[in-house]
């Protein structure tokens, strides 16, 4: 194959993947109408009832619109490092609405900023630090916005397990409480076992990577023009840097769970209807009792 043949091949590569064109629109269409009708005919819901047919619908939609918006916006982000990082903001700001939300209806919501940010920020100033990274829009938003998707996923799934188990068993949590533990010892006995499985997609993603999948990073490295030893290392830092997000972002949503930050309504009674007076005139009755 000749130099210019070379040259063009991973663009060749990319276009044939995925032409953008109208049949490409026509079968997105296609398949969002398939998910939604699946879903409607199935029923498929939350546990309070809110069907989710809706949701995927209007979900594909904001999809198209936010990335047709993003595709422009990046080109002039990555020219200033204020904007660089104002954009990086928004992206922390739109997860940490978007997983409070998921997780609960009250105005706790916005504690969720907390384990996005204690799994994030320490990962991506270690980069910038090393080196590994630079200061750039054009390297710095997708590996930034990654973790945050990490950080965002983590936190809801450990977040509406725990809360989940909390209520289902609210009537352990308080014989916990009556037989002397604490509310946060009581609270984490019951949900620590349901959050840590916000980690399993993670964890399941990269114990098969290279066997069942072929990731987004290392895939779009290839198309790229990348070695595949090159991009089998930076898909490797980002599988990592991901379970290194995760793991502390559970551990802190359900710390904050534990300790009644987080809450929904009736929820192993961390409701705060109950307040301190509650708890106090609790841990009054263990202390007689004793």
């Amino acid at each position: 194959m000749s130099g210019p043949d070379l040259a063009s091949g991973p663009h060749l590569a990319s276009g044939a993947l995925l032409p953008v064109n109208a049949t490409l629109g026509a079968v997105l269409a296609v398949l969002l109408v398939a998910a939604v009708g699946v879903t409607a005919l199935a029923r498929l819901s939350d546990g309070r009832g809110r069907g989710y047919a809706r949701a995927i619908a209007t979900s594909g939609v904001r999809a198209a619109v936010q990335l047709a918006a993003v595709s422009y916006v990046i080109g002039f982000v990555i020219r200033s490092v204020p904007l660089l990082l104002a954009f990086i903001a928004l992206m922390f700001l739109v997860a940490v609405r978007t997983s409070g939300r998921r997780v609960t209806d009250n105005g706790t919501w916005w504690w969720t900023a907390v384990p996005i940010g204690a799994g994030v920020a320490p990962v991506v100033v270690a980069l910038l630090l090393t080196g590994l990274v630079p200061l750039k829009g054009i390297a710095l938003i997708p590996i930034t916005g990654i973790l945050i998707g990490g950080g965002l996923t983590a936190t809801v799934l450990g977040g509406r397990r725990a809360l989940d188990e909390l209520h289902v068993r609210r009537g352990e949590v308080e014989a916990g409480m009556a037989l002397g533990l604490l509310d946060r010892e009581a609270r984490l006995e019951i949900a620590r076992p349901a959050a840590s499985d916000a980690l399993l997609p993670g964890l399941d993603q990269t114990r098969t990577v290279g066997l069942v999948t072929l990731p987004g990073a290392f895939v779009g490295m290839l198309l790229g023009g990348a070695s595949p030893v090159l991009a089998g290392a930076v898909q490797l830092f980002v599988l990592v840097a991901l379970m290194a997000v995760q793991a502390v972002a559970v551990a802190v949503v359900l710390e904050l769970i534990a300790r009644g930050r987080i809450h929904r309504e009736g929820a192993g009674g961390a409701s705060r209807g109950e307040g301190r007076g509650g708890r106090r005139a609790r841990r009054r009755l263990r202390w007689r009792r004793r």
